[in-house]
């Protein structure tokens, strides 16, 4: 600002992508309105939480005696909505970067697509893309914000929406410190104005704010820290209420943890699993997890270090008397006490999950269907708790039926007494893997395979290897351990003219293939491709070509199955002209037929091609 002007009024627009936003907002339908109410109260308790962490080494504080408190004051008459903290304020180069940018990287995107499938956007979504103040124009066509910095020799200034591509920023004389946000609310939300309806919105979602809010002089929250209270003396709608306002969720927690650890460390948590996962929680955007606390004073709501990665579903509050108060979060991310914390926290949520396991097995399966993929993250990290993941994981399997799971615990309880190894097969989904060649033996000879349909499963797997002394094997892999039916059927070739066959397959597919060999695993199917001793799972090999477009899938192994009409008739053939075009057709097909069935077929017009000449000679 230039200071040798008066007050003068500057006119900015807003970034390119923050208009997209604003229209979004604007133009969209929401789901819950009043979700701006629960936003503007969190706002102001994240500055009025800064100011209480400052305060506690900073001498250079405007009125640091003020009470912290938020105001909000209504005028049904006029339809006005303001909100009023005595909290840490903003500067003038805050005013333009954090009112005029869109914070999280992935939002407008995410937002758009959402519009673009026609869908509402649902008002929990807002808080977490930090972009909670723009949900304000959902009720009002223009807002103005107050606000001057905690600094004693700060100076203040109105910011004030100019439609939806511009703002303004003026400095004025303001005397207090903190933030005032005022509009007048459009028609259709003029019962915002309303004490009865503000009051009860609080209710909802702001009641554990950790600072007094007031509408119109009375105080309506409940400022009370849950979890320093005995557990009996909480009820389900307070955990309830106080989950729905720390994790910005509209449903009911699944299921929750209260913590009162004493001894060698001090601390108390309340922690809590979300009925389903948030729409971004695979994807790179910082989701605010645990909100840690000193005696009562907040430090920090985004400490990741406090859980383990594949953990960072869970909610809640965690208050320790064993960091200082005036610690800064740089230090307790790398503190020692946050270690031990962590590892409490971790050690006590994978005992309720197998609390939850064994004592209810659907709650368990839905709180699975949601969050068991991040879980699986976990062998390739926590190796202390390999044994409890293991034990959590759930499966299909070609014995469940589509959404039914067992653990490997059930899987080894249900096998063959001669059985000695754990199968498994991979695919994209359920009706894909059912329709795998490599399936037909165990299926008749009633053998349960494991279906890992979660693309996290083929990562999972190798880091398990082995569980209750059985080796886990994939069913596409060559050197399973299978005992071949004792088959007396006169149609079936004999050795000699299946070696005669598979030597012609191997001449005419040179290269492509690592081996042709007789098949113990097929039934009904002429042929399949099976990987090496060496090489990955199929489907690992399509996720490695997926982050390197340069890897080489490793050649496969051609089975042929000897009792198959198919290759009976080639056996023939091969017999009378082993250099027979449509004999070599035949092959190329087959191959290419069980490439094509796994994916991996790179010229489909040549395939088709070569079907419609085999087709034209069989109908001659």
């Amino acid at each position: 600002m230039d200071n040798d002007n008066v007050n003068p009024v500057q006119e900015f627009e807003y970034k390119a992508e923050m208009k997209q936003l604003l229209h979004l907002i604007v133009h969209s339908l929401y789901t819950h309105p009043e979700v701006f109410i629960r936003e503007l109260v969190s706002n102001s308790s994240d500055a009025l939480n800064k100011l209480r962490f400052r305060r506690l080494t900073d001498t250079n504080i405007l009125d640091p005696e003020v009470d912290l408190k938020i105001s909000i004051s209504l005028d049904k008459e006029n339809h006005t909505f303001s909100i009023e903290d005595t909290g840490i304020g903003m500067t003038r180069e805050e005013l333009i970067e954090q009112i005029g940018t869109v914070a999280s990287s992935g939002t407008l995107q995410f937002l758009k697509n959402i519009k673009d499938e026609s869908q509402a956007l649902d008002g929990q979504l807002i808080g977490q893309f930090g972009v909670g103040f723009y949900s304000v124009f959902m009720v009002t066509d223009e807002i103005t914000i107050e606000t001057r910095n905690a600094s004693s020799d700060s100076k203040a200034f109105r910011w004030k929406s100019q439609e939806e591509d511009k703002f303004t920023i003026e400095e004025i004389d303001r005397r207090e410190r903190g933030t005032k946000i005022t509009f007048i609310l459009k028609e259709d939300y003029k019962d915002f104005a309303e004490d009865y309806k503000v009051k009860s919105v609080l209710k909802k979602y702001s009641n554990f704010v950790d600072f007094p809010v007031s509408v119109n002089g009375e105080v309506v929250n409940a400022v009370t820290a849950l979890w320093h209270r005995k557990k009996e003396d909480i009820t389900d709608d307070e955990l309830n209420e106080f989950y729905k306002f720390i994790s910005n969720d509209f449903e009911t927690p699944l299921a929750h943890l209260q913590l009162n650890i004493e001894g060698n460390m001090n601390f108390k948590a309340l922690l809590f699993i979300p009925q389903t996962a948030p729409p971004m929680m695979y994807r790179d955007i910082t989701d605010k997890s645990l909100h840690l606390y000193s005696r009562k004073v907040f430090i920090s709501d985004n400490i990741m270090e406090l859980l383990p990665d594949y953990l960072r579903f869970i909610k809640g509050v965690v208050d320790t008397e064993d960091l200082p108060l005036n610690v800064s979060r740089e230090v307790t991310q790398s503190s020692p006490v946050t270690a031990k914390i962590r590892n409490v926290i971790t050690s006590k949520v994978l005992s309720l999950l197998e609390e939850m396991a064994k004592d209810d097995q659907e709650k368990y399966l839905k709180f699975h269907k949601n969050f068991g993929s991040v879980l699986k993250v976990g062998l390739n990290s926590d190796f202390t708790n390999k044994d409890k993941l293991t034990d959590l994981l759930r499966f299909e399997s070609s014995k469940t039926g589509a959404e039914e799971f067992i653990s490997l615990k059930e899987y080894v309880e249900r096998m063959k007494p001669d059985q000695k190894e754990i199968y498994y097969v991979g695919g994209n989904f359920r009706d894909a893997v059912e329709k795998n060649p490599n399936l037909e033996f165990f299926r008749k000879n009633d053998i349960e395979v494991l279906y890992l349909t979660d693309p996290v499963d083929l990562f999972t797997i190798p880091y398990i290897y082995q569980y209750d002394g059985k080796t886990l094997k994939s069913i596409d892999k060559s050197d399973i351990e299978i005992k071949p039916d004792e088959q007396t059927s006169e149609k079936r070739l004999s050795k000699d003219l299946t070696e005669e066959l598979t030597k012609t397959f191997k001449s005419v597919l040179g290269d492509l293939v690592e081996d042709v060999v007789e098949s113990s695993r097929l039934v009904d199917s002429p042929s399949t491709l099976v990987v090496g001793k060496s090489g990955l799972d199929p489907q690992m090999e399509k996720m490695m070509q997926m982050m390197d477009k340069a890897y080489t899938a490793s050649k496969r192994i051609l089975e042929l199955n000897p009792a198959h009409q198919l290759i009976i008739n080639l056996s023939r053939i091969n017999l009378e002209d082993s250099s027979s075009p449509l004999l070599r057709s035949c092959i190329l097909q087959i191959y290419e037929g069980a490439m094509l069935n796994e994916g991996y077929l790179k010229s489909p017009a040549d395939f088709v091609s070569r079907m419609n000449e085999i087709m034209e000679k069989a109908t001659k």
